[in-house]
């Protein structure tokens, strides 16, 4: 088992976990909440593994109160959720459904009372369906909806919630949902996703604005971005090549108008003859220029390519390219490998130097930046046994890749804080619910919570670490 020194992080140094609306609330009809662009991707046939839904999930809308407890016996300083812009707006616009909205000042008032600090996530995927039926992401007027959304729900909560976090994982929405069809709305459509990728860019400056002028000046905003730690297979000039491509479509689509105010150049090329760029308009990205007070890292595993050789399949990582169709718009003639070694149930590689690596490269490229781990865990096939889940694999798992980053810390990146995913098990997107990345065990039949081992590990690393 990898020591960690408790030392290796800072006084106030954020300990938390983070999950996500619709992965947990469950209560999909419940208080005027309007349908999300994942209860209708869920319950289309073939779409999600055994034809789940989040209908219930883990029920927290009705059993937040106990979550919470749970979280303050783990002694959890932080909780990253998200709130479902359906339950706001049931349909994307117009006035606020003020049941959903007293929700989430009931629990963020749990959180306070339990000395928990709230970290909000506006957008986590669970698009308002009138909004995908009027365009989704790939239309322009998504974005100024999701700006008026943002407003809202800060000038209720904006007083007692000092992080507001714009979006989840950008390249997930655009290219997941759009490209490969893998994720709601399940569109494959290569120019589309490119599209949503720059409207999700202009959501997020547009959002920032509205958040910063009705927000006390003490707080932060910030995005979680899945960057793509990309490693060539060789040093061979094609592969190096093949790692650069990936990295203008997995990374710089969405850190080049954050930081720079502008696409790269290399980006815009490589993509002509999928898009001619015209959805970008004039003074487009000084808005999406909109660098947060911290930037939002999820890390879960490398990336892995090479330059297609020939016509011969390559071993495919299986984080890429499901149902044949490669989420990296343009990489058609990029190969995704499989890296070595052991990996999660999600068949995604456990290697914490990527994370590591990544983190020294972002504060390579943005020096000074402050960072917040915003998810990092993994799932593993947890059993119940006498009661107690044993799953030494996952704290072995955190245990690396804390490790890592109480490395880059000591080498001067300023990371803030670490949220693990996921407190509990939960509605895993379109894997149902297989796939189990909860230091809490749920089960789904009678909604009952059992700490893992790894929560009672996590628990006494907070402990030892402090909370500063």
């Amino acid at each position: 088992m990898t020591e960690i020194d408790p030392t290796s992080f800072p006084d106030g140094f954020l300990w938390g976990v983070a999950t996500a609306a619709y992965q947990i609330e469950g209560a999909v009809r419940a208080d005027g909440r309007g349908p999300s662009i994942w209860d209708t991707f869920s319950h289309t046939p073939g779409r999600v593994l055994a034809g789940d839904t989040g209908d219930v999930a883990d029920d927290h809308y009705h059993r937040w109160p106990e979550d919470l407890d749970l979280m303050a016996e783990l002694g959890i300083g932080a909780y990253r959720f998200s709130i479902a812009w359906p339950r706001i707006q049931p349909h994307g616009s117009g006035p606020v459904n003020h049941a959903g909205l007293d929700h989430y000042q009931r629990l963020v008032e749990g959180m306070l009372e339990r000395d928990i600090t709230p970290i909000v996530t506006l957008y986590h995927w669970d698009l308002p369906q009138a909004l995908e039926d009027a365009g989704g992401w790939p239309h322009r007027d998504t974005a100024e909806r999701f700006a008026e959304y943002a407003r809202l729900v800060a000038e209720v909560l904006g007083d007692r919630v000092g992080v507001w976090g714009t979006l989840n994982e950008p390249w997930c929405t655009a290219f997941l949902g759009y490209a490969a069809g893998v994720h709601a709305p399940g569109r494959t459509e290569p120019a589309a996703a490119l599209a949503a990728a720059h409207h999700l860019n202009l959501a997020h400056g547009l959002a920032t604005q509205a958040l910063r002028s009705v927000l006390p000046s003490t707080a932060q905003t910030t995005l979680a971005l899945n960057l793509h730690q990309v490693r060539a297979a060789s040093d061979d000039e094609a592969d190096l090549d093949a790692a650069h491509q990936v990295d203008d479509v997995g990374n710089a689509v969405f850190l080049g108008p954050l930081f720079d105010g502008a696409y790269p150049s290399t980006l815009l090329e490589r993509l002509e003859g999928i898009t001619d760029w015209s959805f970008v308009r004039e003074g487009d990205e000084a808005t999406c220029h909109a660098p947060p007070d911290v930037l939002g890292i999820n890390y879960y595993t490398p990336t892995l390519v090479r330059r297609r050789r020939g016509t011969g399949d390559a071993e495919v990582s299986h984080t890429h390219g499901e149902r044949g169709l490669t989420p990296f718009v343009g990489c058609e003639d990029v190969e995704f490998l499989q890296p070595p070694g052991a990996t999660t149930e999600m068949g995604w590689a456990i290697d914490a130097s990527g994370l590591e690596d990544l983190l020294l490269a972002v504060e390579r490229r943005l020096p000074d930046q402050p960072l917040l781990i915003t998810e990092n865990g993994a799932a593993f096939d947890d059993h119940v046994e006498d009661g107690r889940i044993r799953d030494t694999d996952r704290i072995a798992y955190l245990a690396e890749h804390l490790a890592a980053v109480g490395r880059v810390i000591g080498q001067g990146v300023d990371v803030r804080g670490y949220l693990l995913w996921s407190l509990l098990d939960n509605f895993e997107w379109a894997f149902g619910y297989a796939r189990r990345f909860g230091v809490v065990h749920v089960d789904y039949d009678t909604q009952v919570r059992t700490a893992k081992d790894s929560a009672y590990w996590y628990r006494d690393l907070i402990a030892r670490a402090g909370t500063g």
